[in-house]
């Protein structure tokens, strides 16, 4: 029995089943994190967001893995958006 990722829990939401769902929202960058430039979309009045591929995907999002190529310099929205939060079980039931 497959148990649909809306009804998952806080504690059922894991690195291993992940499916980085978070990483295809708009990510704006409003502190330095050291985000290296090739990841960083401008918009014409200057506002910093993570850049995003043409599928909709995070430019930084290792697409083998589902791992962040820069956790170490990710952006402190991305910090913020905890495992297995209300938004996390959000975002990932609109996947289904």
């Amino acid at each position: 029995m497959t148990i649909p990722l809306k009804d998952l829990s806080s504690s059922e939401v894991t690195c291993s089943n992940c499916r980085a769902c978070c990483c295809r929202l708009e990510v704006m960058l409003i502190t330095d994190t050291g985000v290296p430039e090739r990841h960083i979309a401008r918009d014409r009045w200057g506002g910093e967001t993570m850049r995003r591929l043409d599928d909709g995907w995070c430019s930084a999002l290792d697409r083998d893995t589902f791992l962040c190529t820069i956790y170490e310099n990710r952006p402190w929205i991305c910090r913020e958006f905890e495992m297995g939060s209300d938004e996390c079980l959000d975002e990932r039931a609109e996947m289904l």
